[in-house]
């Protein structure tokens, strides 16, 4: 039997902001019990150590390696997922004074930097890496969540940053997505690509929370799906059609 470790944010750890109700207004962070990483190991009958965190970048990546060291070098691959929260901007200090100097949490450079370390320390503990790209944002919604908590001119600020419209609020995200394609061609990682089965649905957002950025159930099922076809290429015919079935 196969050992997955994987390292990641929200995304991976299986985050699901759930619907505001009458008694709980706010926004409410919870795990789904059908993320995706438990649709794979119930599908392809692998153990998964997922050591996905809220809120995690490829830098805390780099400590969570070094935690979790000794169960990494058991695993005979890494899945890797970040870019989420490294291209994310402190949105309250932009609506605050949007004509100071504002950076991403990870600047691009660091990122691509950290991120290739991280790779090369995991094939040192004698794993395989195994990139995951990142699901696209909704930027509508993503807007509204990040602005929330602003007043109208805060709100206006952030706008006029990014660029006058809702929709480049994601060039960041995009760029950082590039960024981890770039990344397994120049090291030679294998990359599962979830970006594109989201495009490809017209209705993509009807597979993305509320925030504008977390899969929902069914963003996760996508997710799975789409894994499991890629390592439907490593199991016999007789299995994939059975194991392809068992994520739905």
């Amino acid at each position: 039997m196969k050992r997955i470790s994987a390292l990641g944010d929200s995304i991976l750890k299986g985050i699901v902001l759930d619907r505001p109700t009458d008694t709980d207004p706010g926004p409410r962070y919870t795990v789904l019990a059908e993320r995706f990483s438990e649709r794979c190991r119930r599908a392809l009958d692998l153990v998964i150590d997922n050591y996905g965190r809220f809120g995690n970048t490829v830098t805390r990546g780099l400590r969570d390696l070094e935690r979790h060291r000794e169960g990494i070098a058991a695993s005979d691959f890494v899945v890797l997922e970040y870019g989420g929260n490294d291209c994310d901007f402190h949105w309250e200090e932009i609506g605050a004074a949007p004509a100071g100097q504002h950076a991403p949490r990870t600047p691009l450079d660091r990122f691509a930097a950290t991120y290739r370390d991280l790779i090369g320390r995991i094939r040192q503990a004698g794993a395989v890496p195994v990139l995951l790209s990142l699901p696209p944002l909704v930027p509508d919604r993503f807007f509204a969540h990040v602005t929330r908590g602003m007043t109208p001119g805060g709100r206006r600020n952030v706008l006029d940053w990014i660029g006058g419209t809702v929709e480049r609020i994601g060039d960041w995200h995009e760029l950082y997505n590039l960024a981890v394609f770039q990344l397994a061609g120049a090291c030679r990682v294998p990359l599962i690509d979830i970006t594109t089965p989201f495009l490809l649905d017209k209705r993509y957002a009807d597979r993305i929370c509320d925030d504008g950025i977390h899969p929902n159930e069914e963003g996760h099922r996508l997710i799975a799906e789409t894994i499991c076809r890629y390592a439907a290429d490593r199991f016999p015919a007789s299995e994939c059609t059975r194991k392809t079935e068992l994520v739905r």
